[in-house]
């Protein structure tokens, strides 16, 4: 049988290649740890001591600008441009790559360089994009390491609205690539694209009631349906749709109505042909096909001939100019429904002269229909959006501003503050939407505060919730929130429920006047507080662990803070707390897995600050839950040491989704607990983690690890530490 088992091929067919993984294949119930192990150092192919942001500043900027600029007209046999102009097709790119970001928790958006990987690398609404990025690739190849794609695709957008003669705001290199795509994404649970809008909704007619976090309407696209909701055109209702899809990524109606007027202003959409001709999808055409998908058998060389949404035409005249023919088209002519020659609905223009239409993008001596979707529509027939648009119309200039802002900001929100951004073109002005955070002082004494905090009466648990809680909201995703900037005590999170208004306010009071008194920052007295805290629950077990310290934050004021959209990032579960506000649809310990993700931990990290804020007695309003000692307040492994003892027994505590540990000898109560806790005897990587530091030779060792994490989640936000 030579290895062959019952006359079949030995090797596991699919099974290193499946997108499935097989744990959860065979037990779908098991809590999946893989978000906290992905874009590891085993999947980076730099070396170990590579450090992006120093290559980010030696590069060639201004040599890199001027490539890209030169590649917008450098048209290529292999994929001719619209017009002999790339332009459209960057910009598409860029927004594409951009767009994917929702407010909600962050996720998507420009900043990774996801758009190359499944599933955004082969969405409907990416159809072609590959093209783009192939074409950018002896750019890429030329500058190396220091030029991410994350930049260059964003680059790339920029540089095509420039050279159509747009002056744009600003653009910030410091994109630092990912290697693999992004599970931790929740795109949504349809398993179809283009799925029944319906599925997303509570009511498909009140676009609020969409499911958070997501913002597209459909599984595959990045917005609204071009062709009106669920594909039937109705611009007003269509209105409604965008206004709530754009405000997901944290864009009111001017900006939303820049956007849509400014990215319709240059290009067309493609859908010249028979969608029945067009091939699969990168992800699912044949190793001969290298990564291109959509194969096209009619495109025979021809720009117009090409494939995107199977919407067919330009919007404006001049799409390769940068000017006001949008508003001229739209708002000068009557429009009527009609179909593409690929089937999909779209409007064209009422009694249209051949001269004010746009020339075919291959054939010059051809004149083409314009034509707008179901959206541009709705910039018309909606009240609020016609108002903008007037306005637009009326200053020419203003429209230009608006829209550079809005495009800037699309690009860059995932970015985090000014401090992660490099090169010449990076704006002086602050924008509130970066959360900016003024310099904190580094030279005041930081032993005087130590000391000032330990004789203020405030109790170690007081100090280490308030610390945790100030840095907790940090979202690796988006980089928005955590400690620096002190913005626990501005609204809306001083009244936020996780935080325990009264217990803030009372340790506020008393950290603010230490503050005052020595020249630090409130923010550095905060997570200095937590530290005296932990370093007291420390002594009290027994070992002398000094908690590492860095001064520098500083303190944002009310005017630096975008208060409605840091509604978002209020904690409605924090496992570490063994808090949740109310009863959700995934349990405790997957809303924490969630967290940890987003505060980007480690599994083995999440495992010891769990342990230890369990013993230290910080649980939100005092729970007992999980608080496995009978030395609460000290920094020890008791709660896995007890988790693991085989002297206990776990049961289900009535419909509350809580647990007892009982004596298996007597029956006893012991203690109780959520499966926030108990998930770390029940899993089984995580009990390999738990066994670690339950362990009798590494009792010190937790202390060490606990320190460590806690350390890290204190310093997430501090990117003036790495630039």
């Amino acid at each position: 049988m030579d290895g062959e088992i019952g006359g079949g091929c030995p090797f596991a067919h699919g099974s290193n290649t499946s997108t499935e993984k097989p744990v959860t294949k065979w037990w779908p119930k098991t809590l999946n740890l893989g978000i906290l192990h992905q874009h590891g150092a085993r999947t980076n192919p730099m070396d170990p001591d590579y450090n992006h942001r120093e290559a980010v500043k030696a590069l060639d900027h201004s040599s890199v600008k001027a490539d890209v600029k030169a590649l917008m007209t450098d048209s290529q046999d292999w994929w001719p441009a619209d017009w002999g102009h790339y332009g459209g097709l960057m910009i598409r790119l860029a927004w594409h790559s951009a767009g994917s970001y929702r407010m909600g928790d962050g996720r998507g958006g420009a900043g990774s360089g996801n758009i190359r990987f499944a599933p955004l690398n082969s969405w409907p609404d990416n159809a072609s994009l590959d093209k783009a990025r192939r074409l950018l690739w002896p750019v890429k190849k030329k500058y190396g390491n220091a030029l991410s794609w994350a930049d260059l695709i964003i680059l790339a957008g920029n540089m095509a609205y420039e050279s159509m003669g747009l002056k744009t705001f600003g653009f910030g290199f410091g994109r630092e690539d990912i290697w693999g795509p992004e599970t931790d994404i929740n795109w949504g649970a349809e398993d179809e694209w283009l799925a029944d809008s319906a599925n997303r909704y509570e009511d498909l007619d009140q676009p609020s009631t969409m499911y958070n976090p997501l913002s597209a309407v459909h599984m595959g696209l990045i917005y609204v349906n071009p062709e009106g909701v669920n594909g039937n055109p109705d611009p007003a209702r269509t209105a409604l749709h965008v206004r709530e899809t754009f405000s997901r990524m944290a864009m009111n109606d001017e900006e939303t109505a820049a956007l849509t007027c400014g990215g319709h202003t240059v290009g067309k959409a493609h859908g010249g042909g028979d969608h029945g001709n067009i091939g699969v999808e990168p992800e699912g055409a044949g190793i001969d096909a290298q990564g291109f998908g959509w194969a096209n058998p009619g495109h025979q060389g021809q720009a117009a001939n090409a494939f995107t949404s199977g919407i067919e035409g330009a919007w404006t005249k001049n799409p390769t100019q940068w000017d006001m023919g949008y508003f001229e088209y739209l708002f000068n002519y009557e429009w009527e429904l009609t179909k593409s020659p690929a089937g999909a609905n779209q409007w064209k223009p009422v009694d249209m002269p051949d001269d004010h239409k746009p020339v075919d993008p291959s054939d010059p001596s051809v004149k083409r229909e314009p034509m707008m979707t179901d959206a541009d529509m709705a910039m018309k027939v909606d009240p609020i959006y016609n108002e903008i648009c007037q306005k637009f119309m009326a200053d020419p200039a203003y429209f230009a501003d608006t829209f550079a802002r809005a495009w800037f900001k699309l690009t860059h929100r995932d970015m985090g503050p000014r401090a992660n951004y490099y090169g010449p073109d990076v704006p002086a002005e602050d924008l509130i939407w970066q959360d900016p955070v003024p310099a904190g002082s580094v030279s005041y004494d930081v032993a005087a505060v130590k000391s000032q905090i330990a004789d203020s009466g405030l109790s170690a648990g007081d100090m280490i919730a308030t610390a945790w809680d100030s840095a907790r909201t940090f979202r690796g995703s988006d980089k928005r929130g955590g400690a620096n900037g002190a913005r626990i005590r501005l609204a809306p999170q001083k009244d936020w429920a996780a935080n325990e208004p009264a217990r803030l306010n009372k340790v506020l009071g008393a950290l603010e006047k230490i503050a005052a008194d020595t020249g630090a920052s409130l923010a550095d007295v905060i997570v200095l507080a937590g530290n005296v805290g932990l370093e007291q629950s420390i002594k009290a077990a027994g070992y002398n662990v000094d908690v590492p310290f860095t001064p520098g934050r500083g303190d944002a004021t009310d005017a630096m803070t975008d208060a409605m959209s840091f509604s978002v990032l209020e904690p409605l579960a924090d496992g570490f707390r063994n808090y949740q506000k109310e009863q959700y649809a995934v349990g405790p310990e997957e809303l924490m897995l969630d967290r940890a993700q987003l505060l980007g931990i480690t599994a083995a990290e999440m495992t010891v600050l769990v342990g230890g804020m369990r013993v230290l007695g910080v649980n939100h309003g005092g729970s007992k839950h999980g608080v496995f000692t009978d030395r609460e307040g000290q920094l020890t492994n008791d709660f896995f040491v007890n988790l693991t003892d085989m002297n206990n027994s776990w049961h289900p505590n009535g419909s509350d989704s809580t647990f007892e540990i009982r004596d298996r000898s007597s029956g006893n109560v012991k203690w109780t607990a959520t499966s926030a806790d108990l998930v770390f005897g029940s899993n089984s990587i995580l009990r390999a983690y738990a066994e670690v530091y339950a362990q009798d030779d590494n009792a010190e060792k937790f202390v060490h690890d606990f320190v460590a994490a806690w350390n890290k989640v204190m310093n997430a936000d501090r990117f003036d530490l790495l630039a």
